[in-house]
């Protein structure tokens, strides 16, 4: 099989209006993405804005991307670092308590390489109450994060992880419990 990518075709799949995608496209660009803007309550706002639901006491540090807002909903005292990109072609739910640390990618869509048309695949990404995601981590479509589960630095989460469980690598593996 070889793959086609004259073939390939997205158009069944619409995140929203394109004026209100447009719209976000900038405003990311210029106040969430933007490191020159320290300030932590614009951001949330632009968020709630454009429909993400966030709770109290969350951290937007600068750098941060986040494809649509609409899709998002972020618990209470979440931490999300430098330069994490929330790719959410699809819902990504983070509970309360979560750390994700500099330069995470949660990534809730993909490509199916056993096609030749290379058709998109999403999914949602769920990170229960108390998770820590570590700097430069991935963690991909239809992946649950138990509660207080961890990630470590550099690895990448394509199946589940148990609650109170520590995974390394790619793909990760359980290494211990959290304790």
């Amino acid at each position: 099989m070889k793959t086609d990518l004259s073939k390939y075709n997205i158009n069944w799949y619409s995140p929203g209006s394109k004026l209100i995608c447009f719209l976000w496209f900038v405003v990311n660009v210029i106040f969430i993405q933007n490191k020159l803007n320290p300030f932590n309550f614009l951001k949330v706002i632009l968020l709630r804005v454009f429909g993400a639901k966030i709770g109290r006491g969350v951290i937007v540090k600068p750098g941060v991307n986040i494809k649509y807002p609409w899709k998002l909903e972020i618990g209470n005292y979440v931490w999300i670092g430098e330069d994490v990109w929330i790719d959410n072609l699809d819902d990504v739910v983070i509970g309360n308590n979560v750390c994700i640390s500099q330069g995470v990618m949660l990534l809730s869509g993909n490509h199916n390489y056993k096609k030749s048309t290379f058709d998109l695949i999403i999914g949602k990404i769920k990170l229960k109450d108390g998770v820590w995601i570590g700097a430069k981590s991935i963690v991909t479509q239809n992946v649950v994060c138990d509660n207080h589960s961890v990630l470590t630095v550099n690895s990448v989460a394509s199946s589940n992880l148990e609650s109170y469980s520590v995974y390394s690598g790619n793909p990760a593996k359980k290494v211990r419990n959290r304790i």
